[in-house]
């Protein structure tokens, strides 16, 4: 059973159709170094710890909520992510060091947009616990290649072509604030 959800997590991120789970790594990451993969490492894991309690609270039927609430919810998360890289400066450590709140809260966001389909996997299992686990372990070794893959590009960017991780940030974070305020629009239902 562990290899079964294990996999599932991690397909779960790595899916090209779960693009907004990808838009805000890419968000998240934006505004960090390759050299600040430590404090990345942290950001995706307080992610994961919020994806995880949701996804625990709605198996186990304790939360309710309006799932297209929570999908207009999701790319809001990405835009504020984005506007927290474009108006934050890092020099200021109080504002900065807070900001590993916000992954774990826009992670229980994340997680009840997903905590339907999870609930279905489970079906009749009487032992969430296990299944709950190994899911979220999936989710974030898949979480931690993404952020590889993304600090790959991010050297290759700095390193490579000598831009300034400034330029980087706000091209990247602009780019998820604009494909999130597009996403809202689309979610709106009118």
């Amino acid at each position: 059973m562990f290899p079964v959800y294990l996999k599932l997590g991690f397909e779960h991120i790595a899916d090209i159709q779960a693009y907004d789970h990808l838009l805000f790594l890419v968000a998240l990451c934006a505004a960090y170094s390759y050299a600040e993969w430590k404090r990345i490492l942290v950001l995706i894991t307080a992610f994961t710890v919020g994806h995880s309690i949701t996804l625990a609270l709605s198996a186990l039927n304790l939360i309710h909520f309006n799932q297209s609430i929570i999908e207009v919810l999701i790319p809001v998360t990405i835009l504020l992510t984005a506007f927290k890289n474009l108006f934050l400066q890092k020099k200021n450590e109080k504002i900065w060091s807070a900001s590993y709140l916000l992954p774990l809260c826009f992670g229980l966001i994340h997680g009840m947009g997903f905590s339907s389909y999870f609930k279905s996997l489970l079906g009749k299992e009487a032992d969430i616990i296990l299944p709950l686990f190994a899911f979220n372990v999936g989710v974030e070794i898949g979480q931690v290649c993404i952020v590889g893959i993304i600090m790959v590009i991010n050297l290759i960017v700095i390193k490579g072509i000598h831009a300034r991780q400034s330029n980087w940030n706000k091209v990247v974070s602009i780019t998820a604030a604009i494909l999130a305020a597009y996403m809202i629009i689309n979610r709106i239902s009118f």
